[in-house]
């Protein structure tokens, strides 16, 4: 009795792999020039992007939100560090981190600057022409 359940088990495991590869199959043989892009078609909401690399693309989105939040909080520590070194009261310790963190902050300011542009050019080399 347990071996014509397990012979059972086995045929209908087998059953539906192979019902499984055929659906596959027949989906993948539907009218479509290309599969994968019906499928991510399919899985797009309203108001997603529908590239990744362009102007409007998923890409260039991410890495100017990245890029602008690189240059929100340079900034924020240029103007901390002006404030420390304006706090500083003259002990040569505090002046010298004061006028390290302005040095770091105007460091990190041209890096986001010159990323965001290195990003756009790579992106309009790849990918088309960005008008940001």
């Amino acid at each position: 009795m347990k071996k014509i359940f397990q012979k059972t088990g086995q045929i209908l495991t087998g059953a539906a792999t192979i019902v499984t590869l055929t659906a596959g199959r027949a989906m993948a043989a539907m009218n479509y020039e290309n599969p994968a892009q019906a499928g991510a078609e399919a899985a797009r909401a309203n108001g997603m992007p529908a590239e990744l690399i362009g102007a409007t693309g998923v890409f260039t989105r991410i890495t100017n939100t990245i890029l602008f939040a690189v240059g929100i909080i340079s900034v924020v520590m240029l103007i901390l560090g002006g404030l420390r070194y304006i706090i500083s009261g003259g002990d040569s310790k505090k002046v010298t981190d004061a006028k390290n963190t302005i040095m770091y902050a105007i460091i990190g300011l041209i890096i986001a600057i010159l990323s965001y542009a290195i990003v756009n050019f790579v992106i309009s080399a790849v990918g088309g022409s960005t008008t940001v």
